[in-house]
């Protein structure tokens, strides 16, 4: 199960260095998973792997899960595993940390390689299903490190601290886009329940004109201020009666009295004295009384 890196150098390789320098060989293979091993390398380690990560799968299987289809983009920097659809990158294996690659002879679809995980300096086993290129796959890891190991050897170990430079700063760049995803998230949320806040806001201070009050017969009350002509102090005119050019009589033919408009020159002399007497009696009477 052990055939990366014995290839030997006579053969010739797959891929022009170019492509793997410059760019990268991609594959389309089924993840089976990655699993935590106790060893970098190893025939029977990665075989129990294997075996674990098999059981696994098909427990899933069996539960309605699909195996997720991946796409590997192998380079002298790297493997990488992206989602087929989406080409969101899952993991990125630097190939100096790669310490073990093979394909499985008893099931020529599989093949895995171990890697050292960067945050947790755990050795961890991926697993991929690949129905034709399985042998492929694994022969291209091993032309990528004999580029790699190659270009190490003419920059007198130069190349690798500028990877592993690049690779930090790569790392910070996805915690940064990431961090101004949920920023972006959050600045939307608070946004929308501004919008909400207004939408449910009232003024409390406006206020619309309102029809004068009336009184019982629905008739607006009796004022005797005139606005319409207003002295020169301010003060409204006094309260005029109007009368009529046309006074209306009663039943008899006389006048209707008008409290309001009679005054003491408007009876005849003799009636004027005799409601004189009469009120001077009233008051006498009222006096003894």
């Amino acid at each position: 199960m052990n055939r990366a890196f014995s290839r030997k150098r006579d053969k010739s390789w797959m891929h022009t260095p170019e492509t793997l320098s410059k760019h990268f060989i991609a594959y389309n293979a089924k993840f089976l998973g990655h699993t935590e091993v106790e060893q970098p390398k190893g025939t029977e380690i990665v075989r129990d792997a294997v075996r674990k990560l098999k059981f696994s799968r098909h427990i899933k299987k069996s539960e309605g899960q699909k195996t997720p289809k991946v796409e590997l983009q192998i380079s002298i920097y790297g493997v990488k595993i992206l989602d087929s659809k989406t080409k969101e990158v899952m993991h990125n294996c630097q190939l100096h940390r790669i310490s073990f690659c093979a394909d499985d002879k008893t099931d020529k679809r599989i093949f895995t390689f171990i890697c050292k995980d960067s945050e947790s300096n755990k050795h961890l086993c991926y697993v991929f299903d690949s129905e034709k290129c399985a042998e492929e796959i694994t022969l291209t890891i091993g032309q990528a490190f004999d580029l790699a190991y190659r270009k190490f050897l003419e920059s007198g170990g130069k190349d690798v601290e500028t990877r592993k430079q690049l690779a930090g700063l790569q790392k910070r760049i996805q915690e940064l886009e990431t961090e101004n995803t949920e920023l972006k998230c959050k600045v939307q949320d608070l946004e929308n329940r501004l919008l909400i806040t207004d939408a449910s806001y009232s003024p409390t201070d406006s206020s619309t004109p309102q029809s004068p009050s009336t009184d019982l017969f629905d008739m607006i009350p009796f004022s005797s201020i005139s606005p319409e002509s207003p002295t020169r102090n301010g003060t409204p005119p006094p309260l005029t009666p109007i009368r009529s050019s046309e006074t209306k009589k009663d039943l008899f033919g006389a006048e209707p009295f008008d409290p309001f408009c009679c005054a003491a020159g408007d009876f005849p002399p003799d009636i004027q004295s005799r409601l004189d007497e009469m009120q001077r009696q009233r008051w006498r009477g009222s006096k003894w009384d």
